[in-house]
């Protein structure tokens, strides 16, 4: 932290490129390298100048604690050329900085209080935002509204756990209670509702972030290539009238409606000898338990052995049965009993458009308002769940009733686990480290 830390802040190849410095030396090391003294320049105030005989920059001075990572910080926008971007880097570590860590700059607004580590985190969710969806979540996180719910809970907590601990000052006493045990019950089952709520968002919230995924299932040659082709708008898999063409697990991901779909496309299931294709057919009954909806593509009618199949192997899943090649003339219609069907032409496109109203809908997605706190971090989803188990034992100790001092231990552990997700309760520079070390270098 006494270091003073610099890295470019923009992908290389931009027509403008901007490195940053953070720590105490930071507008004295950049003075000495720009024509002008910045030491004493008004904080929030932008500055044209030289540096050295390698470019023209704007320097951007921000000073503490006023600052994104609330130290003495400077940005300088140089242009985009990697050869002059180094040679700035180079320049500012001879003078005195560091080379910056993955993640250093949002790491020090944590540990200077600009941030919780909640917070923290949702900066690289930002970062990696691909629709509106994972954006909106991360803007959520960022603006600190997953903190200040974990906020409300914790002030709960302590009030109730100030009144057990108070009982014990005066345990002499053995009919006092501070702590009414019916007020207390209710307000912890409302707790435990808040928290088993936020814990189960861990599934739409992983959802959203990885992409849900998508199975295309189905016979040899009934056209799963070509859907996931059309879906796609490129030619990403292998077409061909060969049987068992497709022997291994080919991925993507499309946006529909602003949400992010992984489409599993599967090698065909039918009975054969081929041991590379019998690895790809085993690997489709695997994508068929990892996906959350499994597209089902037939080219005719399906007899009522199929239908058992199809129905056990997905079984918990949400099923959309797909009948391609609706452009040959010898395709006459069907339909299944109790089975919606949507008829389709992969290799002509038509009817995509009804299929992919038909994949949101089966997401199932909750709509998603600015307000609304969804759980993405694993690690967050695991500190939750400890808190809920360590609430159930009041609960329980409650209903048994069990003494205030165990009750309050309970209580307290449900308030450091609570705590672990904003840093309260963040002690080891190992555990920060972890979390910081998939951030890009310059945030």
């Amino acid at each position: 932290m006494n270091e003073t830390i610099c890295a470019l802040a923009t992908a290389p190849g931009g027509a403008i490129g901007i490195i940053r410095i953070s720590g105490t030396q930071s507008l004295e090391i950049l003075s000495r390298i720009f024509s002008k003294d910045v030491t004493d320049v008004p904080p929030n105030t932008i500055h044209y100048g030289h540096v050295a005989d390698i470019d023209e920059v704007l320097v951007s001075v921000f000073k503490a604690p006023h600052s994104y990572t609330g130290e003495d910080s400077a940005e300088i926008s140089c242009h985009g050329s990697r050869y002059i971007l180094n040679k700035v880097l180079e320049l500012l570590i001879a003078n005195g900085c560091r080379q910056a860590q993955p993640g250093e700059f949002t790491q020090r607004a944590f540990l200077n209080g600009k941030l919780d580590l909640s917070q923290a985190e949702a900066v690289a969710d930002l970062i990696a935002s691909s629709n509106r969806a994972t954006h909106q979540m991360a803007m959520s996180q960022l603006r600190g509204d997953f903190s200040s719910e974990l906020s409300r809970l914790r002030d709960q907590l302590l009030k109730l756990t100030s009144l057990l601990e108070l009982e014990l000052d005066f345990s002499d006493h053995e009919d006092l209670e501070f702590a009414d045990r019916s007020e207390l019950t209710s307000i912890a089952k409302e707790i435990d509702k808040r928290i088993t709520h936020l814990a189960h968002s861990f599934e739409t919230g992983q959802a959203l972030k990885q992409g849900i995924p998508v199975a295309i299932v189905g016979k040899t040659n009934v056209g799963k290539s070509t859907l996931l082709n059309r879906l796609l708008h490129e030619d990403r898999a292998i077409v061909s009238d060969v049987h068992g063409t497709t022997r291994d697990t080919i991925e993507d991901t499309i946006d529909i409606n602003d949400v992010t779909f992984r489409f599993i496309d599967t090698a065909g299931i039918r009975q054969t000898t081929d041991k590379v294709e019998q690895i790809g057919i085993e690997r489709t009954f695997a994508s068929i338990q990892k996906a959350r909806i499994i597209i089902w593509m037939i080219d005719k009618e399906p007899s009522q052995e199929e239908l058992i199949k199809i129905s056990n192997i997905t079984e918990n899943k949400r099923l959309i049965v797909v009948r391609n090649k609706i452009d040959k003339v010898e395709n006459k219609p069907f339909a299944l009993v109790k089975i919606p069907l949507i008829e389709i032409s992969a290799k002509h496109g038509d009817h995509l458009a009804d299929l992919e109203q038909a994949i949101f809908q089966a997401a199932d997605i909750p709509t998603l308002s600015d307000t609304d706190i969804i759980v993405t971090n694993v690690r967050h989803y695991d500190a939750l769940c400890r808190a809920g188990h360590s609430l159930t034992r009041v609960l329980e100790g409650l209903q048994t009733g069990l003494s205030g001092d165990l009750l309050s231990e309970d209580l307290r552990q449900v308030l450091d686990t609570l705590a672990e997700i904003t840093g309260g309760q963040i002690t080891t520079h190992e555990v920060l480290g972890n979390i910081f070390k998939n951030f890009c270098v310059g945030k």
